[in-house]
């Protein structure tokens, strides 16, 4: 450590990414102190990854218990299923608390300094952390910038924290709506579907785009409205955006056409999740001090080093990581992201490959993807004059799958015909996230289709659905 500052290295923000890169400054050697205004765990653990899976994990329970028709293939009976909505809600509550425990535990063990209060830049190598009346300024070596984001409420949307709500209160489950009306048709949007449709409400998920999951490989979108939407109480409003929306009893949502703004439709529900994304915390942060301005979504430029970049080039011991920067707003690519930041830092020069950073929306069954979907890879093909090439697989081909009574599912991997680099791999099915890491190893190792394909996978498993794929792959190649 420099005797020149207080420490090696402030980290401004105590979510995943944050936690991630203390825990590996500590490795390398590095004198760190933490900054947290709220809670330890950030968005991640308080209002997103962790309350949200403890959801999803209890209503999938009281969905599979109720399917009588799945449970009888196996020769099983039950009889009424119930549940208790404040005792599912208490779950998800103390995992929070046990996570955030141990992230605190993880840090204080390692002799990261965990400061309470809100940090900003008041210089180079300056943090100065408010907490009340009272402010103190620190120094250090190098800082990373880990403020992540909120949601998105576009111009409009009148939110109460009751009727009309983000995710951030959706994840408290106060209530069951009877008929609740879901904005947007992401990960988020996706994921709350699965859990009221489960617990017994209607839903109707609005999107202003002219087709369902715009954001997802078109055939799996196309299979996860016939598995995850058709059979359940979802209606869907594709193609028209939610110009206004007002709480109460009933919450009046007009429907516009997204182009003329015209009112085409007025919905009245129960509630209303507002799921449009997210957001980054970025305002505040004192970057005017050291001549950074963030980009017109509100983001801090970084590049692939994860370097804060002013007027172009990086702005020397300044660092950004997680939803901040807007890259990809995942936690565990913020907290990748911050291991790529602590290893420059330490002079070990080391960039982010996000293409092999693999998704999953933890609906049931699951969807996951890395790397491009079969759009983006024949635009990258076209623009660099190679073809590409795809493969499906389907679960209902997989001994494990029918073993478990859940057939339905889809693998599909994109390559390239040239070389068989894999470029994308895209999971619907029982396990999907957990399936996807072989295909993200495989895109990080730059490995072809014919290499994977010689690989040994247990049988019976899951994980032949891409093993077939790469066989199968193999024969085109």
């Amino acid at each position: 450590m420099s005797q020149e500052f207080d420490y090696d290295l402030v980290i401004i923000g105590a979510g995943v990414g944050g936690h991630g890169a203390a825990l590996h400054a500590v490795k390398r050697g590095l004198k760190t102190a933490i900054v947290e205004a709220e809670k330890m765990g950030g968005t991640c653990v308080n209002q997103g990854c962790i309350p949200s899976k403890a959801l999803l994990a209890a209503s999938g329970r009281v969905r599979e218990l109720r399917n009588a028709h799945h449970l009888k293939a196996l020769g099983i009976q039950v009889g009424d299923v119930s549940f208790d909505r404040q005792a599912i809600s208490d779950h998800a509550k103390t995992l929070v608390s046990k996570i955030q425990g141990d992230m605190t535990n993880s840090l204080n063990r390692l002799k990261v300094d965990i400061l309470q209060g809100r940090g900003k830049l008041v210089g180079e190598h300056k943090v100065s952390i408010i907490q009340e009346a009272a402010e103190k300024t620190l120094t250090a070596r190098d800082v990373i910038i880990s403020s992540g984001s909120v949601p998105f409420v576009p111009p409009g949307i009148e939110t109460d924290g009751k009727t009309v709500f983000t995710s951030d209160e959706a994840l408290e489950l106060e209530w069951l709506p009877q008929w609740i009306a879901i904005i947007g048709s992401g990960y988020i949007g996706l994921e709350f579907s699965d859990i009221y449709t489960a617990l017994g409400c209607e839903v109707t998920i609005i999107e202003a785009l002219d087709q369902l999951m715009p954001t997802f490989d078109p055939d799996i979108a196309k299979m996860a409205q016939r598995v995850l939407i058709t059979p359940r109480d979802i209606e869907t409003r594709v193609g028209l955006l939610a110009r206004k929306i007002i709480p109460g009893s009933p919450v009046k949502i007009e429907l516009a056409d997204p182009k003329t703004k015209e009112v085409m439709d007025v919905l009245e529900v129960d509630a209303c999740l507002v799921a449009t994304g997210r957001i980054p915390v970025t305002q505040g942060l004192g970057l005017n001090t050291v001549g950074v301005e963030l980009d017109r979504r509100g983001f801090i430029p970084v590049n692939d080093h994860m370097a804060v970049l002013r007027a172009g080039e990086p702005a020397p011991h300044l660092w950004a990581i997680g939803d901040a920067t807007g890259k990809m707003m995942l936690a565990h690519a913020a907290s990748a992201q911050g291991v790529i930041a602590v290893e420059n830092i330490c002079g070990r020069p080391r960039a982010i490959n996000y293409r092999c950073i693999p998704a999953a929306a933890f609906t049931h069954p699951e969807v996951s993807f890395v790397g491009l979907t079969e759009p983006a890879a024949k635009e990258l093909a076209a623009a660099a004059e190679f073809e590409i090439a795809t493969v499906r697989t389907y679960f209902k081909g997989n001994s494990k799958a029918l073993a478990e009574g859940e057939p339905d599912g889809l693998a599909k991997v994109i390559y390239r015909k040239d070389t068989g680099e894999v470029l994308g791999a895209h999971i619907l099915g029982l396990h999907a996230a957990d399936l996807i890491q072989e295909a993200a190893n495989a895109i990080a190792q730059n490995q072809s289709v014919e290499d994977l394909s010689y690989l040994v996978h247990t049988h019976p498993t899951l994980s032949e659905v891409l093993d077939e794929a790469f066989k199968r792959a193999t024969v085109t190649h």
